[in-house]
C-alpha cells in the first residue's frame, strides 16, 4: 500500500487512534495491528495481487468506522439528556416560572 491514498488513509487511523488514546497510543495493540499491516500489504515492483486492493478497502472502511465513532461519542455527549429535571428547571428553559402562593400557606418554597 504505498500509494498516496493508502498514505492518507495510515495517517487518517493513526489521528483517529491518538484521540481515542491519547498521546501515548503507541503502545496499543491496535497501533501494532495497523502498523504490521500496512507494512504486509506494501506494494513493491515485482508485485501487485488483488489482496493489496482488499486491504485498502478494509482500511478505508476501519477509518470511517473510527471517523464515525468519535462524532457519534461527540454528539451522543453534547445532546443525551441529563436525567430527570425538577419543575422549576423544566419551566426554566423554556422561559416560565411557577406560579407561587399568595398568602404563605408554608409549602411553597
Amino acid at each position: 500500500m504505498a500509494s498516496a491514498s493508502s498514505l492518507r488513509i495510515y495517517s487518517g487511523i493513526l489521528k483517529e487512534l491518538r484521540s481515542m488514546q491519547g498521546h501515548n497510543y503507541k503502545q496499543s495493540l491496535a497501533y501494532a495491528f495497523v502498523k504490521e499491516q500496512f507494512r504486509k500489504n506494501k506494494v513493491t515492483g515485482e508485485r501487485y495481487c488483488r489482496a493489496q486492493q482488499e486491504a485498502l478497502h478494509a482500511s478505508q472502511t476501519y477509518l470511517c468506522l473510527l471517523a464515525s465513532t468519535r462524532n457519534h461519542r461527540t454528539l451522543h455527549d453534547l445532546y443525551h439528556g441529563k436525567g430527570e429535571r425538577s419543575l422549576q428547571e423544566a419551566a426554566g428553559l423554556v422561559g416560565l416560572r411557577l406560579p407561587t402562593q399568595p398568602g404563605g400557606k408554608g409549602w411553597e418554597k
